[in-house]
């Protein structure tokens, strides 16, 4: 038991790679099934055949296929210049959060089940940061609401004093030596 434990905080991928390679696709939070091949260390041919294998496990909220329109737009945006050949000829499957945890279910790697493992704690780390900013914003604004009011006074002297014209300022007598004078 205790050699599971240990296994399982291994890191076999950075978390920065996982995060680098999660994307907003169609609203959601998703990853190419390129990548999850890559990540798991498997082909990507295998990857799909398993997938489809199993069609039952993965409705569309859990995976679905890119249009040739988003492919494109995608892989232009994603990479400056494309290599002949280098990119599939067929159009990428995108697995969604739930999706990959699906895949857990018809990977049966080590590799694959820790990568899985690694893939699903990235999602949950990104979730609590986009919550944690959320109410980390609800707290801003509700000090601002507090605070408004008492700093009302020192908001109106600075718009004040920001909306002074050169005009404005009464010319007075300088004060000094005058140069142009003692000519």
């Amino acid at each position: 038991m205790q050699n599971k434990k240990k296994n399982s905080k291994i890191m076999l991928v950075p978390e920065d790679v996982i995060e680098g390679r999660i994307y907003f696709i169609r609203g959601r939070k998703a990853m190419l099934d390129s990548d999850l091949a890559k990540l798991y260390g498997v082909e990507l041919k295998a990857l799909n055949q398993a997938v489809k294998r199993n069609v039952k496990r993965f409705p569309d909220d859990f995976m679905f296929q890119l249009s040739k329109e988003e492919n494109d737009f995608f892989l232009r945006s994603q990479f400056v210049t494309l290599e002949a050949g280098k990119y599939s000829k067929y159009l990428p499957y995108v697995f969604t959060e739930p999706g990959i945890a699906m895949l857990s279910s018809v990977l049966n790697s080590e590799k694959a089940i820790q990568v899985n493992i690694q893939i699903i704690r990235t999602f949950i780390k990104i979730r609590e940061m986009i919550i944690s900013n959320s109410e980390l914003r609800a707290k801003i604004e509700l000090l601002e609401k507090k605070f408004d009011g008492k700093f009302h006074i020192v908001f109106e002297a600075i718009n004040k004093i920001l909306s002074i014209t050169k005009e404005d300022i009464p010319v007075t007598k300088r004060i000094g030596f005058d140069d142009k004078k003692a000519k």
